[in-house]
């Protein structure tokens, strides 16, 4: 489905009813809420905003916007890996199976798969790989080949590992512990995986020494590349114009909303 046709599907406001929310690992949990059918319509990259607790109180004002985990349509459900790190999110740690969360999406524009791509690469830091997760699914049951880079900086910190592999993608962990996740390492591997397997797409998210790192490989092998950008908004929507950052097309700087626009750009077009 082209990014066009993606973003005339119905973006509402929905009460949702929690599933799970439980820690994972260090600072993130894993949420899920039973989901309608406008949510489950949901594509890889897309994201919601969530009506965090205690929303209004204090400096706690707007909603949190939050890339999707997992598409759980045989259950009915949308899932999130997030990182608690201040008031919104700590109040969402806290939130109970049975307990209510308004959720408004699908938002933005996802990562577009070409028919008869044989093997896509992802490659992500931290929490990063929890938005690449659902485009290895949708990737292996287009019948492409998937292999996951995943970059942290300790191996316990690791994330969506089992979920890449029941999806069927090959994992790699490269970490800061034993220097594996240095950039030339890692971009010695790809070049490695490249050689062997070949590859039609690169996606990645999370940092953006990896954007510069599928950038520069991008033109050098003739690689198409996706990025999943992580950028603070209010909205969600395109109208507040908060999340514009520049990009460059055909050799001009133009600025774009992440939100609207995005949140998926091609990796030629973004400025780390």
């Amino acid at each position: 489905m082209s990014s066009d046709a993606a973003s005339l599907r119905p973006i509402q406001a929905t009460v949702c009813d929690v599933v799970f929310n439980r820690p994972v690992v260090g600072p993130y949990q894993h949420l899920a809420v039973a989901a309608p059918a406008t949510a489950l319509a949901a594509t890889p990259g897309q994201f919601f905003q969530l009506l965090c607790p205690g929303q209004g109180q204090g400096s706690h004002v707007l909603r949190r916007p939050m890339s999707l985990y997992r598409i759980d349509r045989t259950h009915g459900r949308v899932e999130f890996l997030y990182k608690v790190v201040g008031t919104g999110t700590r109040r969402l740690a806290g939130l109970a199976t049975g307990d209510a969360l308004n959720l408004f999406g699908p938002l933005g524009h996802g990562f577009r798969l070409a028919p008869g791509w044989r093997h896509v690469i992802l490659l992500g830091r931290g929490a990063g790989m929890a938005t690449l997760a659902p485009l290895a699914e949708t990737a292996r049951a287009s019948g492409m080949a998937v292999t996951a880079v995943l970059s942290v900086a300790r191996p316990e910190l690791v994330l969506a590992i089992d979920r890449l592999r029941a999806a069927g993608a090959e994992v790699t962990l490269v970490n800061d512990v034993d220097g594996s996740a240095a950039p030339d390492r890692v971009e010695r591997l790809l070049c490695r995986i490249v050689a062997e397997r070949g590859s039609n797409l690169i996606a990645t998210c999370g940092s953006n020494r990896l954007l510069q790192l599928v950038q520069r490989l991008g033109r050098e092998l003739g690689i198409a590349g996706q990025v999943a950008l992580e950028q603070p908004m209010a909205c969600g929507i395109g109208m507040c114009f908060c999340c514009v950052r520049p990009f460059t097309l055909e050799g001009q700087t133009e600025y774009r909303r992440v939100c609207h626009d995005g949140p998926v750009f091609d990796v030629q077009q973004a400025l780390a």
